[in-house]
């Protein structure tokens, strides 16, 4: 029997609708829940790893050695990007066996996922070994005859080149279904110190660099294609937030996008408990969710 509220109708519906598009279509996805996590954990199963990082001597180390250095309040952190969230964004936005780009690659796992599910990943990322990384962990996962293709570079350089090469050949109608990454948060995880790379900029400099990327980017895109962006807010030396998340709107919109969906990832809360107390004596709120925006050419 249902009850007054329908809850067990909406069980069924919610059932219903996972079949269809692995996660209900709604502007909230909530990543702690249990079908979200073991979902996450069957992707995991792959043999997917995460990024390679860095200390503050850009000396690269594994996720291995981090895990054991973690304590030392120096260490930087780390970046893991959800497969499970790839899933779902893939299925909702991108048509099948599409064509999709990644400006700002960083690990394996948007690449990894894609050819898995039968899509043409192209990623960009400014730093070799990341890349030699991820070679290596799609050939042990992915035929050799299906593997993302990663390209090393400033993707700020690496797209002129397309840009160019689609004017002159294609009239410009694009080369990509879909365009999906996760970006730096401006300085808040600094990837390496080598020229190009925006996460070591000033904030006017980043969003300099940031909103010539997504140009090149749509540019790339072909007609009806569209960009999907995870991006979270970052605060400024004084305790003030930077304005990523507008920024990035802007810079689509100023690119020629349609700005068509918002999302907001709910994310577990981890040590946000312990850190809330602290921030709030200068009624700062932890922030337990990311933006996911999405746009149409």
């Amino acid at each position: 029997m249902k009850n007054l509220f329908g809850e067990e109708e909406l069980d069924v519906t919610h059932s219903i609708l996972r079949q269809k598009f692995v996660e209900p279509p709604f502007s909230i996805l909530d990543t702690r829940q249990a079908e979200w996590q073991e979902r996450k954990r069957t992707w995991k199963k792959l043999g997917i790893k995460p990024e390679i990082v860095r200390d503050a001597d850009t000396k690269t180390f594994n996720i291995s050695e981090w895990a054991s250095q973690k304590a030392n309040k120096d260490m930087p952190s780390i970046s893991i990007f959800d497969p499970a969230l790839c899933e779902v964004i893939y299925k909702w936005f991108c048509p099948d066996g599409g064509s999709i780009l990644d400006p700002f690659a960083g690990g394996a796992v948007r690449g990894i996922v894609a050819n898995f599910m039968g899509y043409h990943y192209t990623g960009i990322d400014i730093r070799q070994e990341q890349i030699d990384d991820n070679r290596n962990q799609a050939l042990e996962i992915l035929p050799v005859n299906n593997q993302p293709q990663w390209y090393v570079g400033d993707s700020n350089k690496v797209l002129d080149k397309w840009v160019v090469d689609l004017e002159d050949f294609d009239a410009g109608e694009g080369y990509y279904d879909f365009v999906f990454s996760c970006p730096p948060y401006a300085d808040l995880e600094v990837y390496s110190d080598l020229e190009g790379d925006i996460s070591n900029m000033n904030y006017a400099d980043f969003i300099k660099a940031y909103r010539s990327i997504i140009a090149k980017a749509c540019f790339l895109l072909k007609p009806g294609g569209m960009a999907c962006f995870v991006v979270g807010e970052v605060r400024d030396k004084k305790g003030n937030f930077y304005g990523l998340v507008p920024d990035t709107i802007k810079a689509f919109k100023d690119a020629g996008m349609a700005f068509y969906n918002e999302i907001i990832m709910v994310t577990p809360t981890g040590t946000a408990a312990i850190r809330a107390g602290g921030m709030m004596k200068n009624k700062k709120i932890v922030r337990t969710h990311q933006n996911i925006l999405v746009f149409i050419k």
